[in-house]
């Protein structure tokens, strides 16, 4: 497998809310401005048997199903790019009470994976630059005023 991107960043939130933020994925369109909507089945709760669709401003849809399922500390899934499949994982670790570590890699496999597979990465990676702030943005408003 080849990692295409790895990109850690750090919340002032506690891990529960950083995680239970970012498993509300039919959010993410407030923070990741390059999707449209996202499609959760079964609805609910993110959990094992979760897969779903990610429709894309640009009407490209991007399916996933859900891979590995450790919560509040780690979930990955999977979808088809192309020939490829490409894995989105997503770390949390606990920096204290009030502080969390994010981690996502994003790795594929698959015949041409080191030529597609980058286009990819240079394409996603784009999207990430402007997302990440965002989300961090909204999740440090997740946390109580000093003091508070």
């Amino acid at each position: 497998m080849l990692t295409l991107i790895r990109r850690s960043f750090v919340v002032e939130t506690s891990l529960t809310q950083a995680w239970n933020h970012l498993a509300a994925i039919e959010r993410w369109p407030t923070w990741a401005m390059h999707i449209k909507r996202v499609e959760l089945r079964p609805a609910g709760p993110l959990s094992a048997e979760s897969q779903g669709v990610i429709v894309l401003k640009n009407g490209i849809r991007s399916t996933f199903r859900m891979t590995e399922f450790h919560p509040p500390h780690r979930w990955k899934w999977a979808g088809p790019f192309l020939w490829l499949t490409v894995h989105y994982d997503h770390i949390f670790e606990a920096e204290g009470d009030s502080r969390t570590r994010l981690t996502w890699i994003v790795e594929a496999e698959g015949r041409g994976s080191s030529v597609v597979g980058r286009l990819f990465a240079m394409i996603y990676a784009r999207n990430l630059k402007k997302a990440i702030p965002r989300l961090v943005a909204e999740m440090n408003a997740l946390a109580p005023p000093p003091g508070g």
